[in-house]
């Protein structure tokens, strides 16, 4: 396998993937990609156009006609194919899922590519037992049943926290729903996705059905939404992002899964120890970079200095440093704009007195300008940016309560509505949180990051973190047309 300093040394340039082919940009453009860890260039990708977004869309519409008619086994074949492939290559996606995303290697990396795989395995199967319904109706001559179809053409956005899995959560369920695909993945990702692009294509998928377009997201990315060949939005990124793709694609199907501010709530019969370790693995994981990261904490005053100092010592023992090093925990964040968000953040906290148990500022000495220590903060002011946005980063800001009341209300006082976690011994308490929070996903002493990729994901209604569901048997359903029919007996 080569290595980082192959990659730094002798930086390659990657194509784009339209109808079958491996191609340039139209207008020759191309943009550079960095790894975060050091912050050298380690390739160029093609700046696409739109012109090559509408060849794309083209190309996808295309090849439609054909694919939608594939049999739900067929298709579950073509997933079949695609989990060999990614099996046999997978130590190589999990290098360079390091190499262009920046998580560590060996204790997040490689579980990313596993759960990747995952998805497809399971794609395979549950479009092979994806029922519909004989309904009864009052007319005695008429036999009325249900069908789902493809959509047809799906413009598929994606971001870079997760550059194999959330487009696999679309591609998967898109493939096996016989959707064709037009993909514009994050401009600091695009390594990850050329990567997913070669493996498609050695599994066989037909020409024109993925279609790869990287670039700017105002331009392609605009381009596929717009475009009035494309029949569904599939996107996954910031919820200003998604509120404008929304609007721009107005008319389509949406399916939107866009981003979180927690809460977490930890109740004063809660088990703090236990609490704080699964607290702090949310706060961290990939270094906060997850749109269910384990931003805000809600503690009771009872248990608010414990579980401070004891989210400290995890904190402490996260190891920063080298993404390929396997001793290393914790990788840098992935670019300068969320790294100046995790900074900005933090001054807005300190201007307010918030309290810094540990980090809270860029760390040093580490070779390269993303990597910011993992952060504990107390005595947050409700105004405080770590309250009101999401950070995106390795932090664990703490706010204290006195009745399950506020936390209601400190846990409602924002737009968003993606996961929440309560930690508590109490099942009258458990279902009391469970119930009444207004998220899209609780759970219940476990850290707001748990999820498999079977089970529904998505935001509350009339919340900013999305619209409708993502996971298994939801992605397909989602991205399939659920059609009735009518027959009449006479």
């Amino acid at each position: 396998m080569l290595t980082l300093a192959y990659h730094e040394q002798n930086p390659q340039i990657y194509k784009m993937h339209i109808d079958g082919r491996w191609v340039d940009s139209a207008d020759g453009g191309i943009f550079e990609s960095y790894h975060p860890g050091t912050g050298k260039t380690i390739g160029y990708l093609q700046a696409g156009t739109r012109d090559d977004a509408r060849e794309a869309v083209r190309a996808a519409r295309r090849a439609s006609e054909s694919f939608r008619e594939t049999s739900v086994w067929e298709r579950s074949a073509l997933l079949r194919r695609i989990v060999g492939v990614l099996e046999k290559r997978k130590e190589e996606l999990a290098f360079y899922l390091t190499l262009d995303q920046g998580k560590p290697y060996h204790t997040e990396a490689v579980f990313e590519i596993a759960g990747m795989i995952k998805m497809y395995e399971e794609a395979s199967e549950l479009i092979k037992w994806q029922e519909s319904s004989v309904i009864p109706v009052e007319d005695k001559n008429k036999r009325v049943f249900t069908i789902h179809q493809p959509r047809g053409v799906y413009a598929v956005i994606t971001p870079w926290n997760f550059p194999f899995t959330i487009p696999s959560e679309y591609m998967s369920a898109g493939l096996a729903a016989g959707n064709t695909i037009v993909w514009v993945p994050a401009p600091t990702t695009s390594i990850c996705a050329v990567k997913l692009m070669e493996c498609f294509e050695e599994a066989g998928v037909p020409q024109g059905v993925v279609n790869l377009v990287t670039g700017r997201g105002d331009v392609v990315g605009d381009e596929i939404v717009v475009n009035p060949g494309t029949d569904g939005i599939g996107f996954t990124g910031s919820s200003a992002t998604g509120k404008l793709i929304a609007a721009r694609g107005a008319g389509k199907p949406l399916l939107l899964e866009l981003g979180g501010n927690g809460p977490t709530i930890v109740l004063k019969d809660a088990d703090i120890p236990s609490a704080a370790a699964s607290i702090a693995s949310g706060c961290f994981f990939n270094a906060g970079q997850v749109c269910s990261s384990t931003e805000r904490i809600l503690a009771d005053v009872d248990i608010y200095d414990k579980l401070l100092s004891t989210l400290a010592d995890h904190a402490a023992r996260v190891r920063l440093g080298d993404p390929f090093d396997p001793a290393t925990t914790m990788g840098p964040l992935n670019n300068v704009q969320v790294f100046d968000k995790n900074v900005a953040h933090a001054e807005d906290a300190r201007r307010r007195g918030a309290r810094f148990l540990t980090g809270g500022k860029p760390a040093e000495g580490l070779g390269g300008s993303l990597f910011f220590e993992p952060t504990v903060v107390a005595d947050i002011d409700r105004d405080s940016l770590y309250n009101q946005e999401e950070t995106f980063g390795p932090v664990a800001p703490v706010i204290p309560f006195r009745t399950r009341e506020e936390a209601l209300e400190l846990a409602h006082a924002d737009g968003w509505g993606l996961v929440n976690s309560v930690f508590t011994n109490s099942m009258k308490e458990s279902l009391f949180f469970a119930e009444k929070l207004r998220a899209g996903i609780v759970n219940i002493n476990e850290n707001s990051n748990y999820w498999e990729p079977h089970l529904p994901f998505g935001g509350a209604s009339g919340k900013a973190s999305g619209l409708g569901r993502i996971g298994g048997k939801y992605s397909i359903m989602e991205m399939s047309d659920l059609k009735t029919v009518c027959i009449d007996l006479r």
